[in-house]
Order: structure tokens, then sequence, then C-alpha cells
């Protein structure tokens, strides 16, 4: 039985092992032929297949893929054209997703602004969004730490912390968790 195993275990480590003479050849006995590299219209085209991408991300991912600047542009102006790459609808995703996901419209408007969506949209589609930021608010407590109330002082600002962290503002957070807030953490420089 051990001398078994100990064979097994030596065919095991021998396929494993590169052969000298076969490297780089193919099972039938010629070398793989080598994949052409991708355009970087259809890198970015592959990205935007897996999900929805802003201008401004594909920018970067292109580039950190050595594509040079001219092909990158071409790419985004052929993609736009064609529909596949839209930063209003790339910013209505995220922002419908974010909002899913229990988060405030202080970070939203980070996330977004991060991405390149001009200030002017930002706005709009948060008021588009019609969230009520209060229940959203109360929901993410819930969630984190049930539905006892908290009497303690520490402990009230302890869930404060974490919906301004969340990205609410301090209105939402003082009427969630009647906890004192400073509204300067309502600023985004």
């Amino acid at each position: 039985m051990a001398r078994l195993a100990r064979a097994m275990s030596v065919c095991v480590a021998m396929k494993r092992r590169p052969d000298p003479d076969h490297a780089g050849k193919h099972e039938s006995g010629g070398n793989r032929p080598a994949r052409p590299k991708r355009s970087a219209y259809e890198k970015a085209l592959g990205l935007l297949a897996r999900r929805e991408h802003s201008r401004k991300e594909l920018k970067v991912k292109l580039r950190q893929g050595g594509y040079d600047g001219d092909e990158t542009a071409a790419a985004l102006d052929r993609l736009g054209a064609q529909h596949y790459q839209d930063d209003d609808r790339f910013a209505e995703v995220l922002l419908r997703s974010r909002i899913a996901q229990g988060y405030g419209p202080l970070r939203l408007r980070v996330e977004l602004r991060s991405h390149g969506v001009p200030d002017a949209r930002i706005r709009e589609l948060l008021e588009e969004a019609d969230a009520d930021w209060d229940a959203l608010a109360a929901a993410q407590l819930r969630r984190r730490y049930g539905a006892a109330a908290s009497a303690d002082h520490a402990e009230r600002a302890r869930r404060a912390q974490f919906l301004l962290r969340r990205g609410f503002v301090a209105a939402t957070v003082r009427s969630v968790t009647h906890a004192d807030v400073d509204e300067a953490t309502d600023d985004i420089p």
C-alpha cells in the first residue's frame, strides 16, 4: 500500500515538472500559436461586457494595459458613439446599486465625483433617486445593531459614527440616533 502511494506521488510530481524537450510545444508537437494582442476597443468592450464602467475608469484601465493615448481615446469615442459606454447610464446604475447597499448621499456624491461625473449631474441623480434617507439610515442601524434602542450616550455616538461613515448627512444621523452630531461632517471638499 505504501509503495502504491509513493508511486502515485512520483507520477504526480513528474506531471508537474516541465519537460525541457517539449517546453512551449503543443500536444501535437508544434509550437503554440501566439495570440495577437487585443486592440484597445476589444479590451474595453470586454470590460464593459462584465459591468458598466465610466469613461474615466476605462481610460485608466486601458492605460494600465499598455495602450497609448490616441488608441485609447479612439476606442472610447467609438464605444460612446455605439452607446456601449455611457457615463449617465453608469452613474444611474452605480447610484441605484449603492442605495440598495445602504449608502448615504454624501458617500454617493464622493464616489460619483471620483468617476468623473459632473456635480450638476450628481445633484440631478440624487434628486431623481427620491430615496428616503431617514428610512435607509434606520434600516442600516437595525441591520447592524438590531432593533434595541440605545440609552447609552457612548453607544449612540458609535451608531452615529457608523452612519456618518456610510455617508449620511448629520441631520439624518441626528434624527435616527438622537446623538449630537456636528454639521461640519456634511462638508465635501
